[in-house]
């Protein structure tokens, strides 16, 4: 399969609601050949990332939108837009190879009508996007709806987040320290001519400075390290785990907090690793395997302790809590497309209620780690302040540091380019074992 048109594929599912982008790329680009299938991956995410403002611009270009069926025609359209703008392939060759692709779509009409629109938007398409630079979502590349929601809650960064989620992330390092420094490990990415410098707020953290292939890293394959994001770093710091501690790290999966946590503290009694689809369990079984770690695997609702509990209390909780994922945009683009602002308050009640669920597992002088990948406040210290008031046995536990930004309750960190992703945590202790008062 062409290149352009697996990475057309993948996004025609996500425009039509199917799938996510990392759900729907695997299977075309299986069928693109080696040499093609970075090509074919970066024009997925990068058409993904800029999808509102090539959509705009598309939407200049035609002369009524397509329907429905022609998702994949949409697709490609916006595949070879994005070429044209955002890449430094030649544009008879974006075009030309674009145009190409529409032979498989069974959809006679189509050759025409890209070849023309994608003709125009070489002729016309910077002075049309001039024009239409005054509309956020053009100019930044983000949905309204979050436009909206990000400048009320950040008024003064908000299009600074904005930014940093349109670029692309850095490839960031976590050293297991079981297997040596991380002095040791950038000795070895040097004498490897590999740029990298440590990161500023984790001590097990690396910032490589170009992406490469990880499995050529030296030690990969042996544990020596994993990719992680710096600020995902920080939960084990943290969450603090002692020697002969119980810990539960709940929605565990992919597993890199968990797998961090052993590798920080080697001499704990059990990590209960759990989450909620046994297939993501897989590749958390496959980090440890590789990290030479080990922990107690459960496929089960965290919110629901009665089928996996078995009653012996947690000294340390870990709640990496489903969240709308905002603070990973540049990781995730299309976000941009699958997320909905009807998500955010069912997700900030869940989030709710996995924490009522798991309160009652944890040991009184324990402490649970609340944490998402989230930059909206309704997820993150609105969720901890309702939790708080009703439940009085538990206490905030301040989170001085020199990341993020404090809250009225936790941290949050914010997409920073070059740096970590955006992220929240609220630490908590038990004091006492009372009931709690009933969510609203």
């Amino acid at each position: 399969m062409k290149p352009r048109l697996a990475a057309a594929q993948a996004l025609a599912a996500v425009l039509s609601g199917k799938a996510s982008l990392a759900g729907s790329l695997p299977g075309p680009l299986a069928q693109v050949a080696p040499r093609d299938r970075g090509l074919a991956q970066e024009l997925a995410y990068g058409t993904a990332r800029w999808q509102p403002r090539l959509s705009g611009l598309a939407e200049r270009l035609l002369q009524k939108p397509f329907k429905a069926a022609d998702r994949d025609v949409e697709a490609l359209l916006l595949v070879g837009l994005y070429q044209l703008f955002h890449t430094r392939i030649p544009a008879h060759a974006a075009i030309g190879e674009t145009v190409g692709c529409t032979d498989k779509l069974k959809k006679p009409w189509a050759k025409g009508l890209l070849n023309a629109v994608l003709r125009r938007a070489q002729r016309e398409g910077e002075a049309l996007l001039a024009e239409l630079e005054h509309d956020p979502v053009i100019r930044l590349a983000h949905p309204r709806w979050l436009q909206k929601t990000l400048k009320a809650q950040w008024p003064d960064v908000w299009e600074a987040i904005c930014h940093a989620n349109n670029l692309h992330p850095p490839l960031t390092l976590r050293v297991n320290r079981r297997q040596g420094s991380r002095a040791d490990y950038l000795a070895l990415l040097a004498a490897a001519d590999i740029a990298a410098q440590p990161c500023e707020f984790s001590a097990d953290g690396i910032h490589l400075a170009e992406p490469c292939d990880v499995q050529q890293l030296p030690g990969f394959a042996a544990g020596r390290v994993s990719v992680q994001d710096e600020a995902a770093q920080l939960a084990a710091a943290l969450l603090e785990p002692a020697p002969g501690q119980r810990v539960l790290d709940a929605c565990c999966a992919p597993g890199g907090k968990t797998c961090h946590l052993l590798e920080q503290e080697p001499e704990l009694a059990e990590l209960v690793a759990l989450d909620l689809e046994p297939r993501r369990l897989e590749r958390v079984r496959d980090n440890l395997a590789r990290l030479q770690l080990d922990a107690h695997l459960l496929a089960a609702d965290a919110g629901d302790t009665a089928a996996w509990w078995d009653g012996r209390p947690f000294q340390r909780i870990l709640l990496d809590a489903p969240c709308s994922a905002t603070g990973v945009i540049r990781r995730h683009p299309d976000i941009k497309q699958t997320r909905q602002p009807t998500d955010i308050p069912a997700l900030a009640e869940l989030q709710g209620r996995l924490l009522d669920a798991l309160w009652p597992t944890l040991e009184v002088g324990g402490v649970l780690l609340y944490a998402t990948c989230s930059v909206l406040p309704m997820e993150n210290r609105e969720v901890i302040a309702a939790f708080l008031a009703r439940t009085p046995g538990a206490r905030e536990l301040d989170i001085v540091s020199a990341y993020g930004l404090k809250q009225s309750h936790g941290r949050q960190l914010l997409p920073k380019a070059n740096g970590h992703d955006g992220f929240y945590y609220a630490k908590l202790i038990k004091i006492a074992a009372q009931p709690r008062v009933a969510m609203a």
